[in-house]
């Protein structure tokens, strides 16, 4: 069932601005259902947690709201799902307490593919603890990783494989459940960064077995803030560093000090802004109506995702890093990013900007991958990251916009 995009716009108080949002993979936009969670929050129960008196209880039967409609979103149980203020606070946070079972000469894989937050933590966890990380590379023609070499770098040693769900430099989609299957069959755990495929298609943490996964509500129209699952077995067992007095029991004790109510309130929000978008209407069951309005997501923005490509190719000197044939939409988000010789990124992202279109330039925290490419001393790329509630128009007016400023170098 096709999006009704319109409607879905007109949620979106910001979209009324004029300017085009291609800067989604940094954050979205939020709609009003999550405006008005955490304004409801902020005027009816703002208060701390645990208190005997009415407004406490209303503030934490909304906190436990949020954590069952993560829950769902994720296909978890609310006791695995911990939030946070953002996916890297939250991976460096749980980093500390994974670091305490890891012995000299133990091993951690991280990719070249990955934005820095599931990269450093590791790599200060191996200089910690003595660890030797170990770096699964990825194609620079088409940034795809070289599954065929994670078998070669698996070992008895290895403790942890840290991978991406999508790239967020250059959208590919890598083969998470493959993965993580085979670090299990190894031994060892996986940490998943899902924050910037959350937007873009559903998640079953159950039919990838990971043992860990992360997201960031203000990839998937929510506000700032970070969201952990883990395995139950894993947290119950894992030792947090906490102050004292906190709970000894998942999720609570990874939840340190005083947490960001308002913005777990938004998240609930976003939730269940995404469940309405069910093709049919949202039904009782909020998982259901999860993975069929994600479904449908990620269908309508395959097309998008070949548009935008098909554009920049035909603009001269644009050169896309990532997936271009048309064939494999599906293996990829429609996150774009390129570079044109002698035009510096910024260059491109300021001019745009003047016209009102939004997009990014740099390495987005996505460090290895530039370097890896080789275009990290050249200013990074341009990326331009769609989400669904942008168009086909959008994209026509970026490529109008593109063509006098490819003009000038």
């Amino acid at each position: 069932m096709t999006l009704d995009v319109p409607a879905i716009r007109d949620q979106f108080p910001a979209l009324t601005s004029g300017l085009i949002y291609f800067d989604n993979p940094g954050g979205t936009q939020v709609p009003n259902r999550v405006v008005d969670r955490m304004v409801d929050y902020l005027v009816t129960k703002n208060a701390n947690h645990e208190g005997a008196f009415p407004t406490s209880q209303r503030s934490d039967a909304l906190i436990d709201q949020a954590h069952r409609a993560m829950a769902a979103l994720l296909n978890a149980s609310p006791a695995e799902i911990v939030f946070g203020a953002n996916m890297t606070t939250l991976t460096l946070h749980l980093s500390r307490s994974i670091a305490r079972l890891l012995q000299p000469g133990d091993e951690i894989i991280v990719t070249r593919l990955d934005h820095d937050a599931n990269i450093a933590p590791w790599m200060l966890v191996a200089e910690d603890r003595g660890c030797t990380l170990r770096w699964l590379d990825f194609d620079v023609e088409d940034c795809t990783l070289r599954l065929d070499d994670l078998g070669a770098l698996l070992s008895k040693r290895t403790r942890l494989v840290a991978v991406g769900y999508a790239s967020n430099a250059v959208g590919t989609i890598n083969p998470v459940e493959r993965i993580v299957e085979l670090a299990h069959q190894a031994g060892a755990l996986c940490y998943v960064d899902a924050v910037q495929y959350a937007p873009h298609g559903p998640i079953d943490v159950r039919r990838l077995d990971c043992d860990f996964l992360a997201v960031s509500a203000y990839k998937f129209f929510g506000p700032h803030a970070g969201v952990l699952y883990g395995k139950l077995e894993h947290l119950e067992r894992l030792h947090p560093y906490k102050v004292r007095p906190a709970p000894e029991t998942p999720p609570d004790k990874f939840e340190t000090g005083t947490g960001n109510f308002e913005a777990m309130a938004g998240t609930l929000g976003a939730v269940e802004y995404l469940a309405s978008l069910a093709p049919g209407g949202q039904s009782a069951d909020l998982r259901s109506s999860l993975q069929s309005a994600l479904q449908a997501i990620r269908e309508h923005e395959q097309p998008l995702s070949r548009t935008l490509v098909q554009a920049l190719q035909a603009l001269p000197g644009v050169r896309i890093h990532g997936i271009t044939d048309p064939a494999a939409m599906d293996q990829r988000v429609p996150t774009v990013s390129f570079t044109v010789p002698d035009l510096h990124p910024r260059r491109i992202a300021a001019a745009l900007g003047e016209q009102g279109i939004q997009v990014w330039d740099g390495n987005y925290y996505a460090l290895a991958v530039t370097d890896r490419l080789g275009v990290e001393s050249q200013g990074g790329m341009v990326r331009v990251g769609l989400v669904h509630y942008n168009t086909e128009d959008e994209i026509q007016r970026l490529v109008d916009a593109l063509r006098p400023i490819l003009g000038q170098r």
